[in-house]
């Protein structure tokens, strides 16, 4: 199991990468939100593709409020919230 910051933040980045592509719009900022569309953002975020990505990939629930806080993060702050989930979750 990848529990170190630097993992997390490498599969993240991952992620990041594969849907801020589908938003050309969406400069590469680290931002987590530019993984959705910046000019017609979801009205939810938990269950959406990138949500559901870090899901799988980092085996973890992610909450309504949870996804909500990660959205509005770069990705270091992401990396660093995804592994108090993690820990929390143990």
């Amino acid at each position: 199991m990848k529990d170190d910051l630097s993992s997390i933040y490498a599969t993240l980045h991952a992620i990041y990468s594969k849907h801020r592509r589908m938003h050309r719009e969406n400069p590469d900022s680290k931002q987590m939100c530019c993984m959705w569309s910046t000019d017609d953002p979801p009205d939810i975020i938990e269950g959406t593709d990138p949500i559901c990505d870090i899901e799988d990939a980092l085996d973890i629930q992610i909450s309504d409020d949870e996804a909500l806080e990660l959205y509005d993060m770069y990705l270091d702050q992401a990396a660093r919230r995804i592994l108090e989930i993690r820990k929390k979750k143990c």
